[in-house]
């Protein structure tokens, strides 16, 4: 029975801590670049995207295309940081936790 109230106290927590990161990656931002820096994505922690910055080079006649692919490319790198993030502070916050293996947080 006491294993059962420390269980249920140590979930308690553990919910109190996953809120918390929610907040604080709801805040986080990220800026996923290509082209060298011509073009500019900014994504929130949840993955929204906040802004796009495209270097007035890029905008010629007949290279749509190109541009096409460095602002996709420079979301996905914005992507992939956030994604990062999001990996270590869930790893911050269960480290030391006995969980299953293969076990994903946040769910």
């Amino acid at each position: 029975m006491k294993d059962l109230m420390n269980l249920m106290k140590q979930a308690k927590e553990m919910q109190s801590k996953m809120q918390s990161m929610q907040d604080e990656l709801a805040e986080l931002t990220a800026e996923g670049v290509s082209g060298a820096g011509l073009v500019k994505v900014t994504l929130t922690g949840k993955g929204q995207m906040a802004s796009v910055e495209i270097d007035p080079s890029l905008m010629k006649e007949g290279e749509q295309d190109i541009l096409e692919d460095l602002i996709v490319a420079a979301h996905n790198d914005a992507k992939q940081k956030v994604e990062e993030e999001t990996a270590r502070k869930t790893q911050e916050l269960t480290a030391g936790m006995p969980l299953p293996p293969g076990m994903k947080l946040p769910f």
